[in-house]
């Protein structure tokens, strides 16, 4: 490659930040798709299912730079880095996160850093987890009569939870948890100690969208009997809230019934 080449090369470089969806392959985004197939270097994260990790072009080197609870791949800071680094080297690079970059993902932290150092950065949307998850379970997230807004939490922190309990008890909206499973205690606790009636509906959803999806329903006083005598995985979703009790009426054909009661 000449040396005009290159240098167009290198100042054509850029960064992805594409939403993988809930992990259905079937709900990849067709601009998702398109990234991918156009894609130099693929850095995708831990909730990117192997469903999707199968539609990567052959080719194109993929690599893991997820997070688990005490498992980080790579610190953030060194991520930011490395995408600079190689849309700066002319590569097309895809930062592929589960669900949509902007919801829990980061993705806000790693445009920004790309932006001040001065590289090219596009968002491309993917479905967030909580809509697409409780859809599939039959959960409407706004249902007229039963809830006229939802909320979503990250229960993922550091240290503790910084949440208004006393609000979100009291919203009489659709709560839906991110990462709650091993924060189940403390989400109990703490509603129903702010007024939240203990036999509010809940949903734990466990590999929404993917071979295996569960769909525990229950109540709130119940939450954290549900999750340990069903021995619930992450990735899963809490939905709490009036519209649960949607979900044995709506809830799509083909999937399996599983509904348990622990008081």
């Amino acid at each position: 490659m000449s040396r005009i080449k290159k240098a167009a090369r290198a100042a054509a470089g850029k960064v992805w930040l594409v939403g993988a969806g809930p992990g259905d392959p079937d709900l990849l985004t067709l601009k998702a798709l398109r990234t991918l197939e156009g894609a130099d270097l693929i850095l995708f994260d831990n909730l990117v299912s192997p469903g999707i990790r199968a539609l990567f072009p052959k080719a194109v080197p993929a690599f893991y730079v997820g997070k688990r609870k005490g498992d980080h791949s790579i610190a953030q800071q060194d991520l930011n880095a490395l995408l600079v680094q190689k849309a700066r080297e002319g590569l097309h690079v895809v930062r592929l996160k589960g669900g949509d970059p902007f919801v829990f993902g980061r993705g806000g932290e790693e445009m920004q850093s790309l932006i001040e150092c001065g590289v090219e950065v596009e968002v491309v949307p993917g479905i967030t987890s909580a809509s697409a998850c409780s859809s599939q379970a039959g959960i409407p997230l706004t249902h007229r009569g039963l809830s006229q807004g939802c909320t979503f939490v990250t229960a993922s922190a550091e240290s503790s939870l910084k949440v208004d309990w006393a609000s979100l008890a009291q919203l009489k909206h659709t709560v839906v948890f991110y990462m709650g499973v091993s924060r189940a205690a403390t989400i109990q606790n703490n509603l129903t100690a702010k007024g939240m009636c203990g036999d509010t509906p809940v949903a734990i959803i466990e590999n929404g969208c993917r071979p295996g999806q569960r769909d525990i329903i229950g109540t709130l006083d119940s939450l954290v009997s549900l999750i340990e005598v069903n021995q619930v995985q992450s990735p899963a979703l809490i939905v709490i809230g009036e519209v649960v009790s949607l979900s044995s009426v709506l809830k799509p054909f083909g999937l399996p019934e599983f509904e348990q009661s622990c008081a």
